[in-house]
């Protein structure tokens, strides 16, 4: 069952030649377990155990690359950026695969990609590189204007409603002007002729921090591409007995609720924090009688296979009777 990991737990899961050997590896059982599968090469003279692997997500899987290439830097280590600065911010990447290592310099020619690293030509302002646990990092706000210009949409207003959520919402209050000054000080990077800043500006825009999960943020992007507006976001509800209800999606037209379900609401342990997978399914479904009762609205659930297009979101609302106004 796939996990998520910060910094720390992904350090633990490094493991260097030396640590190995100390552990009783010799050279030639390193290279078997290699050869076998039992043991990944995350970069020069750094390992993971396949099984551990296995259970990470994308982001925790190149969260263990990064920390590889940083573990065999001399010095102060590279400057790492883009979606590489992302994980070390813990800051989602949705949609992504197996993507090289990203790191800053400052003076090469061109941006070049060696040993499963990406060496990215750009200049950044000095108050834009900050360090993460000694590891030397592009800010947060820089990551996500680079990640916004780089990568999809989908990755990139995932991206930025999670920064903007840290930024300005605590529970399921939103600080207004925190928000604002988050929104000015990221466009301030949308400096006219950098690659790709014409998107970037579009996901900066866009940016949410109602948005709780990379599933909401992408719902929000396809429901927009479909023409639906003044969507309601996080709408709250007191139910029966005066407990507070929060509905990530609340189609006033049609009088419906609607909720990205995704499967990590029941599998991850960390977001079931600790109940079991048949609580937290009759947890939901107490709370949706709850809510129908007292609404009387509709509701609509969706998941990760059904925003993958604007088409197939539409066809799944439609089959609730939801359609985009006009």
């Amino acid at each position: 069952m796939r996990h998520r990991i910060d910094l720390p737990q992904g350090r633990m899961l490094v493991r260097s030649r030396s640590s190995l050997c100390d552990a009783g590896l010799t050279d030639r059982q390193i290279r078997t377990a290699v050869e076998s599968g039992d043991l990944l090469r995350l970069h020069r003279g750094a390992y993971s155990s396949a099984d551990e692997w296995a259970q990470l997500w994308p982001e925790g899987r190149h969260l263990l690359k990064v920390l590889a290439v940083r573990s065999a830097s001399p010095g102060g280590g590279p400057v790492f950026t883009h979606a590489s600065a992302a994980v070390l911010w813990g800051l989602p990447l949705h949609g992504v695969g197996d993507l090289p290592v990203q790191v800053l310099v400052d003076g090469a020619r061109h941006s070049r990609i060696t040993a499963g690293v990406v060496r990215r030509d750009m200049r950044v302002a000095e108050g834009d590189i900050v360090r993460i646990d000694g590891i030397r990092v592009t800010s947060p706000n820089r990551t996500v204007f680079d990640v916004a210009r780089s990568m999809r949409e989908e990755t990139g207003v995932a991206c930025a409603d999670a920064a903007l959520r840290r930024a300005s919402v605590i529970g399921q209050t939103m600080d207004a002007d925190a928000a604002a000054a988050w929104h000015e000080n990221v466009m301030s990077l949308a400096l006219p002729g950098l690659r790709g800043v014409r998107r970037a500006r579009r996901v900066i825009e866009f940016a949410d921090g109602r948005a709780q999960l990379p599933g909401e943020s992408v719902s929000r992007l396809q429901l927009d591409r479909l023409g639906y507006s003044n969507v309601g976001l996080q709408v709250p509800v007191t139910g029966s007995a005066g407990d507070s209800y929060w509905l990530d999606f609340a189609f006033r037209r049609s009088r419906a609720f609607g909720e990205f379900d995704g499967a990590e609401k029941y599998t991850d342990a960390a977001l079931r924090a600790g109940a079991t997978e048949a609580d937290v399914v009759l947890r939901e479904k107490r709370r949706e009688d709850d809510i129908r009762g007292v609404t009387g609205w509709r509701f609509a659930r969706w998941g990760y296979e059904h925003i993958g297009s604007p088409d197939a979101l539409g066809s799944r609302l439609a089959a609730f009777g939801i359609h985009p106004p006009g």
